[in-house]
């Protein structure tokens, strides 16, 4: 009994520094190979547990190599906007302003009535009070309502016309990320790179590496922070933007 209470003792150790190195997402914020490993570890970490027949070291091996490929896969996502892609996949746009995108849906193998449980999870019954709404890419939903129907802030509240307040109507893109081109997202953006050099003249910025985020939005709003540094906002009136 003493047996199978040190090794219970150790195994549980191991995996709770196992999930402190894997970060603090909570399991509906986990992209799929990170659900696929916490599932693996749960089966790893009983099976020393239970069966005292097999050594500890049979289960703390296994766990140990599934931190390093983990360790691994996450630079890698990090540095590859490719394998991002493949590995965790990409945001979806599943409601545009012309209404449900049925192509959308079918890839993602989402039926319209699992689309709606979702939007009824953030709080919108209709589907007219939405202009976009994103499966992102660990399946959960957010909507970015039409301003007729966007919640009242403390800034709309004071403002001196109330008829006349301005609110997105479209997604901000990220054009830069963490120091890299996001060039599909330019291309959304219907921006040249060339536009986007202009941008960065304009803030002073001669490294891209030094940009930690930068994106825009159909107003032509900028919001872009170096790294280390401060977020700044500014209007991009060069032309219109995010048709």
């Amino acid at each position: 009994m003493f047996t199978l209470l040190v090794r219970a003792t150790v195994v549980y150790l191991i995996v709770l520094v196992v999930y402190r190195l894997m970060g603090k997402r909570q399991l509906g914020q986990m992209q799929p190979f990170e659900l696929v490993l916490t599932l693996i570890i749960a089966d790893l970490a009983t099976i020393p547990m239970t069966d005292s027949a097999i050594p500890v070291l049979h289960g703390i091996v296994p766990l140990l190599t599934l931190v390093t490929i983990h360790f691994f896969l996450t630079i890698l996502t990090r540095k590859s906007d490719i394998m991002n892609k493949i590995i965790s996949g990409k945001p979806v746009i599943v409601i545009n302003p012309f209404g449900i995108d049925y192509k959308a849906i079918r890839s993602l193998n989402l039926s319209v009535d699992d689309l709606f449980e979702s939007i009824r999870g953030c709080g919108f019954f209709s589907l007219d009070e939405i202009q976009y709404a994103i499966v992102e890419t660990n399946g959960t939903v957010n909507v970015l309502a039409k301003k007729d129907f966007s919640p009242l802030t403390v800034a709309d509240y004071f403002s001196n016309s109330k008829k006349e307040i301005s609110k997105p109507t479209t997604i901000p893109v990220t054009l830069i990320a963490e120091g890299k081109i996001n060039k599909s997202n330019l291309e959304t953006a219907n921006l040249t790179e060339k536009e986007l050099e202009l941008i960065l003249k304009e803030n002073n910025i001669k490294n891209i590496k030094k940009i930690l985020i930068l994106t825009i939005d159909g107003q032509g709003k900028i919001y872009f922070q170096e790294k280390n540094g401060k977020y700044k906002i500014y209007s991009y009136n060069f032309r219109k933007v995010i048709t």
